[in-house]
């Protein structure tokens, strides 16, 4: 059975999960992490709890949670997996991130592509790929059918969704895809946000003002 740890790293309050299971095999998703104190925390946690890190995945790969790619992959000598449409969005990081205050930013590139129905294993764990474009072209989300859990990235949030004015951001493909994928899950199951608390599929259904139009 899967553990999800979460990290708030950088200052956009990004969430980074360490997600692991008895075999001591490890992903990490979204790593936020830049400043070495950020770094620190991250893997103080895998070296006490003698975790193995076998795989690097990225939601979506807008600044914020792309910050410690080439920390994580370089450290632990792990492939990075996103999906191909996300591509143009990961090269166009070192581009900008200085506009942020990001001066140390280092690129590195996929070592993997995932689509939508695809496994990432890890131990004796896997997670289903799900395609959810709208806030990014190449979004996905990650859902493990045993815990009835899901890392959602910045799609869905407690009531609320991922923003949609940034450069490969559609509204109405976002819709979408929360309402035939997200929402496809069961009512009980519980979303890890790529910013914010933790929420339910069938909170989002009651509560979630952009939804229940």
């Amino acid at each position: 059975m899967i553990n999800i740890k979460l990290f708030v790293f950088n200052p956009f309050m990004e969430n980074t999960y360490v997600i692991y299971d008895e075999s001591k095999e490890a992903i990490i998703i979204d790593p936020g992490c830049y400043e070495p104190s950020e770094q620190a925390q991250l893997t103080d946690f895998i070296d006490e709890e003698g975790l193995k890190v076998v795989k690097l995945v990225n939601t979506h790969c807008h600044v914020d949670h792309v910050l410690g790619n080439f920390f994580v992959k370089n450290r632990y000598k792990v492939p990075l997996i996103i999906h191909e449409l996300d591509l143009p969005v990961l090269e166009s990081v070192k581009v900008y991130a200085p506009n942020y205050g990001f001066n140390q930013y280092q690129e590195t590139s996929p070592d993997e592509y995932m689509e939508e129905g695809d496994i990432i294993t890890f131990g004796k764990s896997k997670l289903e790929v799900i395609f959810v474009p709208g806030h990014a072209p190449g979004h996905i989300a990650l859902y493990d059918r045993e815990t009835n859990q899901v890392i959602s990235g910045d799609v869905l949030f407690r009531t609320s969704i991922g923003r949609t004015d940034l450069p490969g951001g559609d509204f109405d493909t976002l819709i979408h895809s929360i309402k035939t994928k997200m929402f496809a899950l069961p009512d009980d199951c519980t979303v890890y946000c790529g910013h914010g608390q933790e929420t339910t599929i069938a909170y989002e259904k009651k509560h979630n003002p952009f939804l229940n139009q």
